[in-house]
């Protein structure tokens, strides 16, 4: 029996809860931030309850088009989301994204989990693609 790679990630950002909820769920500011390895984000939609969808454009460094989204399975304001993540060229298989922000002071823990990847290689590149974006989230909301 194989295991599906997982990653866990966590930052102490210098804002509160609401800020870094806001910074994530609300597409103008997404994509002023998002930027994982030297990517744009061209388009989000969000649908930002239980059951809504999203929907991601990368455009990368070489001028390629990605596309990711998923449908959001639980959204508790300022503290927790919890989303499937598929992308465009690879819709048969879908992983798990979980996003808890707990409150530290002025301060925020987020703890980003990314489950039920296919393969050590794709979780290597998410982990990049991931610690990118916290980066750019962290000098964002500070």
């Amino acid at each position: 029996m194989s295991t599906q790679p997982s990653l866990t990630l966590q930052r102490r950002l210098n804002a509160a809860p609401a800020k870094v909820f806001r910074a994530w769920t609300e597409p103008a500011q997404f994509m002023t931030w998002m930027h994982p390895g030297g990517a744009d984000v061209v388009r989000v939609e969000m649908d930002v309850r239980v059951d809504g969808r999203y929907v991601i454009v990368y455009r990368e460094p070489d001028g390629n088009e990605v596309e990711v989204g998923g449908q959001y399975l639980e959204v508790v304001p300022d503290r927790k989301l919890v989303f499937t993540w598929v992308w465009r060229y690879s819709p048969e298989h879908e992983s798990q994204v979980t996003l808890l922000l707990e409150p530290d002071g002025d301060a925020t823990w987020l703890t980003l989990t990314h489950e039920r990847l296919a393969d050590e290689a794709q979780c290597e590149d998410h982990r990049r693609g991931w610690t990118d974006g916290i980066d750019s989230l962290e000098r964002y909301v500070a």
